[in-house]
């Protein structure tokens, strides 16, 4: 961390859309659970992935925060839709982030092939655990 952070307690903004929400809300886990405990971090919840980088703008806009986390998973319905939304939100919130000078670190999945059988849920509720502990990471090297 550089010099002029450490000085004062970092204010992180985790938002987290609501559609799968007990995969997504594992990403949360797995971010707090490998931040730092003088981090806060304040949760958001949205309908879904797309309502993500809207949010993400007003809250690095703020001034409250020094960074923000986006959660989600976009899954194929059986439609192309998915990768439209997916690609869109990706590149809305590294917009958000060149506009605002605030990171924002991305945990938007879009698996391939998911199913919701019990299978493909644990496997992919422990793996948002993963990417919350990596986004927690990257977010204490970067600020």
């Amino acid at each position: 961390m550089n010099q002029k952070k450490t000085s004062k307690q970092l204010n992180i903004a985790f938002i987290q859309a609501s559609w799968h929400e007990k995969i997504v809300d594992q990403a949360r886990v797995g971010f707090v659970d490998e931040i730092s405990n003088s981090v806060n971090v304040d949760n958001y919840k949205v309908p879904g992935a797309f309502e993500i980088p809207l949010l993400a703008k007003r809250l690095a806009q703020s001034g409250k925060y020094d960074a923000v986390i986006a959660a989600g998973f976009v899954v194929d319905g059986g439609i192309y839709r998915h990768e439209f939304v997916a690609s869109t939100v990706v590149n809305a919130l590294m917009q958000v982030q060149l506009e605002t000078d605030v990171p924002v670190f991305c945990v938007v999945l879009t698996p391939h092939n998911f199913q919701e059988t019990e299978d493909h849920t644990v496997f992919f509720r422990e793996h948002m655990i993963g990417k919350g502990r990596e986004a927690a990471r990257a977010c204490v090297k970067l600020l």
